[in-house]
């Protein structure tokens, strides 16, 4: 590995599973690859939900790459198809269902290595 570049291989990172789903880890500052930048994986279940939070240090990039889900956005709310991407600012309060029978599956960026997470 070198010093200005990394490699993540399938199965590495930092994986945490929750009822609702897991979350995969792949780069930020805690890993040591990504002083930065935050990169990962989400899946939620069918049927289920991630907890209402939000991000007070950073921008968010969701990317869902399969499944349906319908995404909360402060007061608002929409339904995303894979390929759609949502953008939320710092502070934004989000959480979502997966309404597919599959998996629905995003990529998650934020813009730092060191995102912060509030529970609400």
């Amino acid at each position: 590995m070198g010093s200005s570049w990394h490699l993540v291989r399938s199965g590495e990172g930092e994986w945490n599973t929750f009822p609702w789903g897991e979350i995969a880890w792949l780069a930020n500052a805690a890993l040591g690859n990504s002083p930065e930048i935050t990169f990962g994986r989400v899946v939620i279940r069918p049927g289920e939900r991630n907890p209402t939070h939000r991000h007070g240090n950073c921008w968010e990039l969701l990317y869902l790459v399969s499944g349906r889900l319908h995404h909360h956005f402060g007061e608002e709310s929409t339904e995303m198809v894979p390929g759609d991407l949502a953008v939320v600012a710092p502070g934004v309060s989000h959480w979502a269902t997966t309404v597919s029978d599959d998996d629905a599956v995003m990529v998650v960026v934020y813009s730092t290595g060191t995102r912060e997470m509030e529970a609400l």
